[in-house]
């Protein structure tokens, strides 16, 4: 993962993961390290994060733990070159992060590739709790349908419960802020890829923080420990 690098992976994984889980900017990294004695440029902290971070975040999903068959699913705004896109979010009832996905559009395509992708990681909730989104619902419906058809076993397959409610949706709500709370010091993105790969990067620290990896060791370990296992 790291060969071929000018910087030793020690000081990649530093940078990377304090860009993640801290409010600091890439010039804020650049004077840090030029303090610590290394010379780095704030562009190359940058590229570093949009390659590995997506690197990472594979590994962690190899690790982690199954989530409940209770979702909540909701969708937040996130600024791109002057542009609002949409951070689509699951979370599970007991706050563990389910699956995200990233897109330049907010409509029925958009929730159904979204939803395809959490129901073939994780398989099939049985209730899922959206606000009064018309078009969840309806993708929903559509994943749920297609789901049953394609399914060979000779199991009856329960259809997908939905629960519509603003105040039961405020688990997820309230899960945003942490997403949100970190993008907001980043003050934009000037791409869609760099802003795929951050987030994604964003969401594995809170997943991370919320303990949702196995590690082969008996104790929680920290954050940066995290970090060196799945680089390893």
């Amino acid at each position: 993962m790291f060969k071929g690098r000018h910087f030793d992976r020690s000081v990649i994984l530093l940078c990377v993961r304090w860009y993640l889980a801290y409010s600091l900017s890439l010039r804020d990294l650049e004077e840090m390290m030029a303090e610590r004695g290394i010379s780095v440029d704030h562009a190359t902290i940058h590229r570093w994060t949009v390659y590995y971070a997506p690197l990472l975040l594979e590994q962690l999903n190899l690790r982690k733990r199954p989530v409940s068959r209770k979702w909540h699913i909701d969708e937040t705004y996130i600024k791109v070159r002057g542009r609002w896109m949409y951070l689509y979010r699951a979370i599970e009832s007991n706050g563990d992060t389910v699956e995200f996905w990233f897109s330049s559009r907010r409509n029925l395509a958009a929730a159904k590739r979204f939803l395809f992708k959490a129901l073939k990681r994780h398989g099939r909730p049985e209730r899922i709790v959206i606000d009064g989104s018309q078009t969840n619902r309806e993708a929903i419906l559509g994943c749920d349908t297609a789901d049953r058809l394609r399914d060979r076993s000779r199991r009856k397959l329960e259809p997908i419960r939905i629960r519509q409610s603003r105040c039961l949706n405020n688990r997820i709500e309230q899960d945003h802020r942490a997403i949100k709370r970190r993008v907001r010091s980043m003050m934009g993105f000037k791409s869609v890829n760099s802003a795929r790969a951050v987030l994604g990067g964003i969401e594995m620290i809170h997943m991370m923080r919320k303990r949702q990896a196995r590690y082969a060791c008996t104790h929680q370990p920290s954050l940066a420990e995290q970090f060196e296992r799945l680089a390893a």
